[in-house]
């Protein structure tokens, strides 16, 4: 089978392009032939908060990236439809996780369709974490055009259904990554981090925006039980909103805080995760998220907040802990970590429990589907 990938690949970095890239070698690993179209132009600055939307990093091996798509140009999803039109695919598999994207997304779809060309989405959100108006009207303009949809999450599955109930869709949960090598002794993460071997760490990772409730965590480390227990928190990951919204609740836990506040490369994310006892996720909401999965590639334990598709990732008490949003609750969970010793408990049940979380499994999962597809 002949498989067409349309979404954000290198050199654009990020969760998505990840994924995109490592879906891409699923494909091939299980038999097809597989292609990218990204984005030439993604964000317009001003819709961008990071300071870089592209990698500095290699160009992934062995894969096949044709970046043809604008966002903001018309005359990009002619060329880019034509050119998948050209490919002859059997299946095109549209990424779709922002309302802003859907003129282009869904203008491709429509084109494509022309040709009775199945198209499948596969939906990180319906309804954006920080909303805008008009998104509604933007993502039923999307979906609208699409066939079939893979969700990340039941709670997205659930929002789909608001736009076309009608529709075949299926929830596959976020696989594994392998792209970020292999774990590092702790030991040997920490020297690289200069992080003292006996000291009690804790993970927050990825981009910090609003809805990630990085100030939920902040406030749980000033709670005076995680303190008197001298728990330092690590946060590593760029600032997508004002920093100075942070600055006073920073200010008053002193060197309680390591601050890595730049974009992580995909060969430095090992040395975070496996310096880390804990790995914490206080999201004020949340579809899935990848941090999860990365977590699960290095067998660290995890603790994640009750929102979306994170509780049905993350067994409470098997794996990590998934506590109510507010910090209270997180401060209680850190408490019972540290204080009965879970880690080497949840390490050994992530071992076990990330099983179902392949590559192989997913790909499988999208061809069934697009079995149902007439």
């Amino acid at each position: 089978m002949k498989v067409v990938l349309v979404g954000p690949a290198y050199p654009l970095r990020g969760g998505i392009a990840d994924f995109n890239e490592a879906l891409y070698k699923g494909f091939i690993e299980s038999g097809h032939a597989c292609k990218i179209f990204s984005f030439y132009y993604q964000y317009p600055s001003i819709l961008f908060p990071g300071k870089t939307q592209f990698s500095t990093g290699p160009s992934p091996e062995g894969i096949s990236i044709d970046s043809t798509i604008s966002s903001i140009n018309p005359f990009s999803w002619i060329k880019t439809a034509h050119r998948i039109i050209a490919e002859n695919p059997d299946l095109v598999i549209v990424r779709y996780w922002l309302p802003f994207m859907a003129p282009a997304l869904g203008s491709i779809v429509r084109l494509l369709r022309t040709k009775k060309i199945k198209v499948i989405a596969i939906t990180d959100n319906v309804i954006p974490h920080e909303k805008r108006p008009g998104d509604k009207m933007l993502t039923r303009y999307f979906v609208k055009g699409c066939q079939a949809f893979v969700t990340l999450s039941q709670s997205v599955s659930d929002d789909l259904n608001v736009f076309v109930p009608d529709k075949p869709k299926v929830f596959l949960p976020h696989p594994i990554y392998s792209l970020f090598g292999s774990s590092v002794s702790k030991e040997d993460a920490r020297k690289e981090l200069n992080i003292l071997p006996y000291e009690k760490l804790i993970l927050f990772f990825g981009f910090i925006r609003p809805y990630k409730g990085l100030d939920l965590l902040l406030e749980a480390m000033h709670d005076s039980r995680v303190r008197d227990l001298g728990v330092r928190l690590m946060i590593a990951g760029e600032f997508y909103e004002n920093e100075k919204h942070y600055a006073e609740l920073l200010g008053k836990l002193g060197d309680k805080v390591i601050l890595h506040t730049s974009f992580v490369s995909k060969e430095k994310v090992k040395n975070y995760f496996c310096a880390a006892d804990l790995v914490v996720q206080p999201y004020r909401s949340a579809t899935q998220s990848g941090i999860t999965q990365i977590a699960y590639h290095f067998n660290r334990p995890m603790l994640v907040t009750n929102v979306g598709g994170l509780a049905e990732i993350v067994p409470q008490g098997k794996v990590g802990y998934v506590t109510e949003i507010s910090a209270t609750s997180i401060a209680d969970a850190i408490l019972d970590f540290y204080n009965n010793n879970r880690e080497s408990e949840f390490s050994k049940n992530a071992q076990t429990e990330k099983a179902r979380f392949s590559w192989t499994s997913f790909v499988q999962g999208i061809i069934r589907l697009y079995e149902t597809i007439r």
